[in-house]
């Protein structure tokens, strides 16, 4: 496991996310900021802390070249689409961008405690299948650059 990935996930990333304009327009998708930041603090942690459980979407048979894409450093493409989600973003559930980064950041505090007490765990994620502490962590950062990408963020400073 990469404890840089972990690392940025625990330090970094909600420090970004609070660096962004709310209004700034997405380089490309149909989120705003705030609904971006919503959908990761919503279905996303949600998903990776267990609180929310989703059948799966992906067959079986296409669950190893899923593992094998998020295993890697291939970053997800611009306008991917899920197939989980409708054409629209969803509504707004949060009246600031600054209570979704809150909320966010207590679902993302709840993942790493989840994990913490129960290190053998895994989740089911709709597309990769179950996955495991590490391999959460990997897919948590590959979205979380993804995001922060889709609105002009070089995650890397």
């Amino acid at each position: 496991m990469s404890f840089e990935k972990e690392n940025f996930l625990r330090t970094r990333f909600i420090r970004h996310l609070q660096q962004l304009d709310g209004s700034a327009p997405p380089l490309w998708g149909k989120m705003s900021v705030q609904q971006m930041i919503e959908h990761f603090g919503g279905d996303v942690l949600q998903v990776a802390n267990g609180r929310l459980v989703i059948e799966m979407f992906t067959p079986a048979d296409q669950l190893p070249q899923m593992i094998e894409f998020l295993l890697s450093e291939k970053p997800f493409k611009k306008n991917l689409r899920n197939p989980l989600l409708g054409e629209e973003p969803l509504p707004l559930r949060f009246n600031t961008v600054q209570a979704s980064i809150a909320n966010l950041h207590g679902e993302l505090i709840h993942f790493f405690e989840v994990f913490e007490q129960k290190p053998m765990m895994t989740t089911l994620n709709p597309i990769f299948g179950p996955l495991n502490f590490d391999q959460n962590v990997q897919l948590l950062y590959k979205h979380a650059l993804h995001h922060l990408r889709q609105f002009g963020v070089n995650p890397y400073i």
